[in-house]
């Protein structure tokens, strides 16, 4: 037999909640073939069995919650069927043993039994509500809080199941926040179970949903965690827009998507992190981890219902292109949830791309437990002074914008990071991006 476990789901992810089962006891499962699914707080994805064989047990049921690491199933690589389960007898039951009298009363005349009441009228009692379905603790705990409303949930899941989508709409829904204003303030609530305060007329009230939730928490805990400084450099893009005009329509044409500025700005930053290792590093209880290879986390927007940050993996040995080409394909498949869980663990250093909006400036936490992360915004045509070979000056409209580093203190000074940043200006104003492409 071999076990299945609950596998690594993302960074800093220690626990994953099962909400399908593509098998049975009984069925037989190819290597990779989806196994089951599992929803934690970052991402939802399938889980391929790690080989081909026969199930024989399934340890953990749909609605689960387990560690990262915990025993899920087993599978007989063999292909033997498994034995059969037999349910446990029920206990024997074991006679009341007759309770004894002690001689002084049983020699007492018998005392005539007083006359049965009569008994009540029978009432018909109305059939049980149908359980609901519910995927997770989660869902569970929301659905208890709802109280009476909780019969207003309506399962939308696999097989009717309960998602927490269907639990919040009703939680978060107008006629249900008005209820409970008008029971807080009538009954003193505990500081755990505050209710949001009552929707106005005419507002609508949007709950976060799952990712929000994640990321808010994420973002504090980075924020109570890191010391974080902001340092800012101004980059003239001159030279990668020249490169960008030439080649566009080439690469358009045979890669199917757009040259945008991000690529040239990885290509550079994996570059300079040669140069200045405790950036690429994570913080752990006393110290530093320098890591080996650059493993770039890539900030991508879903659509404004929140954000992944799939990693581009050893990008110090990728050129230009190759990079471009993974950038796009990351963004896309994370766009529509077809990324795989092993596609978001170990990034070492993360870029947050503002820049297709037109930013001028945004400084961005740090994804931990990493010490930095960088801004790149939005790039536009001004007026810039530029000096000759012989030193003279002149004014010329050149595609300029800023790159912003968040870093945290505890893992250098601020002399280092302005040297990167400096170094990092270097390569992206004089490279010979040409070369590149």
């Amino acid at each position: 037999m071999t076990d299945v476990r609950m596998p690594e789901l993302g960074e800093t992810i220690t626990q994953g909640t099962i909400t399908r089962w593509f098998k049975e006891v009984g069925d037989t499962v190819a290597v990779s073939e989806a196994l089951f699914e599992v929803s934690t707080e970052k991402v939802d994805a399938e889980v391929p069995s790690p080989l081909a064989g026969t199930i024989t047990k399934i340890l953990i049921g749909l609605g689960e919650t387990v560690d990262v690491g915990t025993i899920v199933a087993e599978i007989d690589a063999v292909g033997s069927a498994p034995s059969s389960v037999t349910a446990s007898p029920a206990p024997p039951v074991v006679p009341e043993e007759p309770q004894t009298v002690p001689s002084s009363t049983a020699a007492q005349p018998p005392t005539p039994a007083p006359p049965a009441p009569p008994a009540p009228p029978v009432v018909e009692a109305a059939p049980p509500a149908p359980p609901l379905l519910v995927t997770s603790p989660i869902v569970r705990k929301l659905i208890n809080d709802l109280g009476s409303d909780a019969n207003l949930v309506t399962g939308t899941g696999p097989d009717g199941r309960v998602t927490r989508q269907d639990a919040e709409k009703v939680a978060f829904s107008t006629e249900h926040l008005r209820t409970a204003s008008v029971k807080s303030s009538k009954e003193e609530l505990a500081p755990s179970r505050l209710v949001p305060p009552p929707v106005p007329e005419g507002a609508n009230f949007v709950a976060f949903n799952k990712t929000r939730k994640i990321t808010g928490d994420r973002m504090v805990i980075s924020k109570a965690t890191s010391p974080h400084v902001m340092t800012a450099v101004e980059v003239d893009y001159e030279r990668i827009e020249s490169v960008r005009r030439k080649n566009q329509g080439q690469w358009r044409r045979d890669e199917g998507f757009t040259l945008t500025y991000l690529p040239f700005i990885c290509r550079a930053l994996v570059q300079v992190l040669r140069q200045f290792p405790h950036l690429n590093a994570s913080v752990v209880e006393s110290g530093l981890v320098l890591h080996d290879h650059v493993d770039l986390n890539i900030a991508i927007d879903l659509n404004f219902e929140g954000l992944l940050a799939p990693v581009v993996r050893n990008a110090e040995d990728k050129r230009l292109g190759a990079i471009a080409r993974e950038i796009s394909d990351l963004a896309t498949r994370a766009r529509s949830s077809k990324l795989r869980t092993e596609e978001l663990i170990g990034g070492t250093f993360t870029v947050s791309n503002s820049g297709p909006f037109g930013t001028f400036m945004v400084a961005p936490v740090i994804n931990q437990p990493q010490v930095a992360i960088l801004s790149t915004d939005g790039v536009s045509r001004k007026p810039v002074v530029i000096t000759d070979s012989e030193g003279g000056e002149s004014i010329a409209i050149h595609s300029v914008g800023m790159l912003v580093l968040s870093w945290d203190h505890r893992a250098f000074d601020g002399a280092y990071a302005a040297a990167f940043l400096r170094s990092l200006k270097d390569v992206l104003e004089n490279h010979s991006w040409e070369s590149e492409l």
